[in-house]
């Protein structure tokens, strides 16, 4: 049974930091590449940070380059998202997404955890 749990989220005020975790289980995790989503209220869903099977390419949305750092550890089947200087438009919940890197029909979402940037 896959699953990808998310945690980490939670309410921080504007400048502060934040470490999202993703646990898989269920498939081969060092097949997979691995992202980061997220979802405002009333807007669409957007790829906010990927990192491929091995770790060896990062993508970033232009609007957290530089304040946000996706990184996975394949022995522990996790991938992370540190956020450093969250602003209040960083407020949104965050999925963890998996797609094979053989299969890309074959994704697999969880279940998100909310980030709240105010003070």
């Amino acid at each position: 049974q896959v699953q990808l749990v998310e945690s980490g989220g939670g309410l921080v005020q504007p400048g502060g930091s934040l470490r999202l975790s993703c646990a898989a289980s269920g498939f081969t995790f060092s097949t997979y590449t691995m992202s980061w989503y997220r979802q405002a209220p009333g807007k669409e869903r957007e790829m906010v940070a990927r990192i491929t099977s091995f770790g060896s390419t990062t993508t970033y949305v232009d609007s957290v380059k530089g304040r946000f750092t996706i990184s996975r550890d394949n022995a522990k089947n996790t991938v992370y998202l540190q956020m450093n200087s969250l602003k209040p438009e960083d407020t949104a919940v965050f999925y963890c997404n998996a797609r094979s890197r053989y299969d890309l029909s074959r994704t697999y979402w969880g279940q998100g955890t909310q980030v709240t940037v105010s003070s």
